[in-house]
């Protein structure tokens, strides 16, 4: 026996004595279907705003020494990329822009993907600005800061007593 009476018309489910508990399950099913769509693409993008066209996926390590950070970015050209660092944060950017076109007998096929992006990822601990290198190949963007001494950890020694 349920807890909450649960009443069916007509494919709908009501809740007797809690109104308005249906379209609030409505709306929470929506949300998360809409949480659920495809990760690379914005909720901005989704809705036709003005945001990011596609999100990047990335990878952060991080040694006693240095910070590294990784962006698979295909289809894209380095000069199309944009990287800005400050102590605390690696700014990338940029646009992808390609287009494939094959033709055969009679037909032409042609695919055209376009987009910007963006992303800003906090750094764990403090870099040197001056000692970042970035290299792109094959795809990947792979940004090397080196730590400043004050971001760097350092042993404390414990004394007893």
């Amino acid at each position: 026996m349920p807890l909450i009476p649960v009443r069916r018309r007509g494919g709908m489910t009501e809740f007797p004595g809690l109104p308005g508990l249906s379209d609030f399950r409505s709306e929470m099913n929506r949300l998360f279907d809409g949480l659920l769509m495809w990760p690379a693409i914005t909720p901005a993008a989704a809705e036709g705003g003005d945001g990011p066209a596609w999100l990047p996926t990335i990878d952060v390590a991080e040694t006693d020494a240095a910070v590294q950070v990784r962006m698979e970015l295909p289809g894209v050209a380095p000069k199309d990329v944009d990287v800005n660092v400050t102590a605390e944060r690696l700014a990338i950017s940029g646009e992808k822009k390609s287009a494939t076109e094959s033709k055969g007998n009679g037909w032409t096929h042609r695919e055209s993907h376009y987009g910007r992006f963006s992303r800003t990822i906090p750094l764990p601990d403090a870099v040197d600005p001056a000692k970042v290198t970035a290299r792109f190949e094959n795809g990947i963007l792979t940004v090397e800061m080196a730590k400043t001494q004050a971001g760097k950890p350092h042993k404390v020694a414990i004394t007893a007593g």
